[in-house]
């Protein structure tokens, strides 16, 4: 059974149920205000009858009057201490017998006769013997019946006339609960067999939980889609940026099998080209392996980290390593909250870069602001056009191809800055003119998001 056929199923029994109780607690009240109120009429009888009895002098004055207060589909009985009748009065025949499980301490008794209902009550009187005798009084609930009948044809009409609504509320409440969950399988069906990311068509903008199912598909298929199209695009940048290290590296060797063992000038040409191009894959092996565990969802440690400290660390082994002049500008100590570990690959990245692709001294500035640390990285290369600008974070993009290979660039360093600094809350810009040199500036926020 399908979940609409369940709910529909279900939600219709539960409601038929409900109704039917409802019905039934509606029946037996009303069953017992009308015996309550059968009851109140014949104890005002009786005591009226009391009251007049009270009056009389002769037995034969009693009888006259019980036939006089004989109600209606009734009887009166006068039954002495050893329950014999004394005087039976009534108005339906054979309704006047005694009724010995009356007793005057109990309130009424409902019996049958004949099919049909009847109220006893018994209270004790005095006769005008002086005897205490018992006054019994019968009276068959005719109307009672008739009313409970009625109420019990309206009560199922009622029931019958509800369920139509409510079977079509249960089936459109059916239809509102699984319309999403179809639409999710055919999407998800879709997607299995074409292979690609369909989102689900409906209200996204509704609030309750169906709605936000909805929106939390879409945004994973989105999402799924995204990073499909970045692992297919670095797929093939890798295998393009690979493919050329490989090309050069076969072509040199078989340049060495046909002429390297006569001519050493062409052994020593192959060895560097091999080595070198050994070594820009190697790079970019790692670089790319780098890139890939920042595309993971990174665990940063937030801490307060001391900058001038951290800059300091990264500039000293670059100038003993590559003989270059960094120059560090920074007034007083910066201390912000953030990942010092991945602040420092992301600084190492950036000075770099820009040792790569200038010749001239570089100058890192550290400049305190209101609520983030400025960190910039300026050097006096052959600068960036205007046009590449917008592309410089981009995977494998590299502004001049000829001089990235002379550098060993590979176009994934500043996408690896770039990732790092998202994950860090802060944010990158990059400024550039030709032939005067580029700029780039990270603001480090001095406080977490969400942190005191």
């Amino acid at each position: 059974m399908k979940l609409k056929q369940k709910i529909h199923v279900f939600s219709t029994l539960l409601m038929f149920i409900i109704l039917v109780l409802a019905n039934l607690v509606i029946y037996f009240l009303f069953e017992r205000m009308s015996h309550n109120t059968e009851y109140q009429q014949l104890v005002g009888h009786s005591k009226e009858l009391t009251a007049a009895l009270s009056d009389l002098e002769t037995e034969k004055d009693a009888g006259i009057l019980l036939r006089a207060f004989v109600p209606p589909n009734g009887a009166i009985s006068i039954v002495d201490s050893e329950n014999k009748s004394l005087i039976n009065v009534q108005s339906v025949e054979g309704l006047g017998k005694i009724n010995e499980q009356v007793k005057p301490e109990q309130s009424y008794l409902i019996g049958a006769f004949n099919g049909t209902e009847s109220i006893s009550i018994a209270t004790p009187i005095i006769w005008p013997t002086g005897e205490v005798v018992t006054l019994q009084m019968t009276q068959l609930l005719t109307d009672v019946e008739a009313n409970m009948r009625v109420l019990k044809y309206v009560l199922t009409g009622v029931t019958i006339f509800a369920m139509l609504p409510i079977i079509l509320s249960s089936m459109t409440l059916g239809k509102i609960v699984t319309q999403p969950i179809e639409k999710l399988i055919t999407a998800m069906n879709l997607n299995r067999q074409s292979g690609t990311y369909e989102k689900m068509t409906g209200n996204e903008n509704g609030k309750d939980e169906l709605a936000q199912m909805e929106r939390m598909f879409n945004e994973m298929m989105e999402q799924l889609e995204q990073n499909f199209r970045k692992q297919e695009q670095f797929v093939s940048n890798a295998s393009h940026e690979l493919k050329t290290p490989l090309t050069v590296i076969e072509s040199y060797t078989r340049l060495l099998m046909r002429r390297g063992f006569d001519n050493r000038e062409v052994v020593d040409e192959a060895l560097n080209a091999v080595i070198s191009e050994t070594k820009r894959m190697k790079d970019m092996i790692a670089q790319m392996l780098d890139l890939a565990k920042s595309s993971e969802a990174q665990t940063f440690e937030f801490t307060d980290v001391n900058l001038n400290r951290l800059l300091e660390g990264v500039v000293k082994p670059l100038r003993q390593a590559y003989g270059r002049e960094i120059i560090i500008e920074a007034e007083g100590e910066s201390i912000v909250e953030t990942d010092g570990k991945f602040v420092k690959q992301l600084l190492f990245i950036l000075l770099d870069n820009a040792r790569k692709y200038s010749e001239r001294e570089i100058v890192a500035t550290i400049t305190e602001r209101e609520n983030d640390v400025e960190v910039s990285v300026k050097d006096y290369g052959k600068g960036i056009p205007q046009k590449d600008l917008p592309h410089i974070f981009d995977r494998f993009y590299r502004v001049d191809s000829d001089r990235s290979r002379k550098t060993g660039g590979t176009g994934l360093g500043l996408s690896i800055a770039k990732e790092i600094a998202e994950g860090l809350g802060a944010t990158m810009t990059i400024e550039s003119v030709v032939d005067m040199g580029s700029v780039i500036r990270v603001f480090i926020p001095k406080k977490r998001e969400g942190s005191q």
